[in-house]
């Protein structure tokens, strides 16, 4: 598929992929993996910042370039969507995520557990702004809580259009990802409390009595936060809620959701 067709803006700000290496790699790293590198901008200042570079590239063309390019560089075409990235053992992990995918690179990047030393993604500010929300803003969402249940996600630059060929039509920002020990804030079961915290998102305008009833029962009816909505809790006060059901819940359905 060529890279038109898939939409990609190839960042070529010189400045922007100096800072975006740096923060991937303050210090020299034994790997990186690379998301995405399309015609090897970033690639070539993450190179000089490891000992061994793996760059997943999904477009064919694109992956015979870097392979002329960077004969130092490990290319694998692949989609990352279907890569296991830790199968490289621990690494750090670069690149830009392309909008419409960035929830499921960003699962695939979680999912490295310990393997994860950092990420630094460049994603489209609106995203970025989702993935550094507070409780009780617009942009705080599921997204939100299932990342910082994994990272703690910082905010680091704004990139502007015109640092890209050929420009987008909105900014992006770029965002460092810092692995979470297994067990903050008592989660021990990620798996479970993200399936409970999808329940409570589950319409982000209802209240947690109206979404949670139906998976829950009326036990929910008396909690002092069942006429809250999920956006206005904390990661740490959904955990307590999570605590709260976890010995009841099922998996399945109370009462018809409808």
């Amino acid at each position: 598929m060529a890279a038109q067709r898939l939409g990609q803006h190839f960042l070529t700000s010189h400045p922007v992929l100096q800072r975006l290496a740096e923060a991937a790699c303050p210090a020299h790293e034994p790997l990186v993996i690379e998301i995405g590198p399309g015609r090897g901008a970033l690639t070539r200042f993450l190179a000089e910042r490891a000992d061994r570079v793996v760059a997943i590239e999904i477009d064919s063309a694109l992956a015979a370039r870097l392979r002329l390019g960077f004969p130092g560089v490990e290319v694998i075409e692949a989609d990352v969507l279907a890569t296991g990235l830790g199968q490289w053992g621990p690494a750090v992990v670069a690149g830009n995520l392309p909008y419409y995918i960035s929830s499921p690179i960003l699962k695939r990047i979680f999912a490295m557990g310990e393997l994860l030393r950092r990420a630094v993604v460049l994603a489209q500010l609106e995203v970025a702004e989702r993935l550094t929300a507070r409780p009780g803003t617009r942009d705080y969402g599921f997204l939100t809580v299932e990342t910082n249940l994994y990272t703690q996600p910082e905010l680091l630059f704004r990139v502007p259009p015109g640092a890209f060929s050929p420009p987008p039509k909105v900014d992006s920002a770029a965002v460092r990802l810092t692995p979470r020990a297994t067990g903050a804030w008592g989660i021990e079961d990620r798996a479970g409390f993200l399936e409970f915290a999808g329940r409570c998102f589950r319409q982000k305008r209802k209240t947690l009595r109206n979404n949670l009833l139906p998976f829950y029962g009326r036990q929910v009816e008396v909690w002092p936060e069942a006429g809250l909505r999920a956006e206005q809790l904390p990661l740490e006060k959904l955990a307590e809620l999570h605590a709260r059901v976890r010995e009841t819940d099922s998996g399945q359905p109370i009462a018809d959701s409808r």
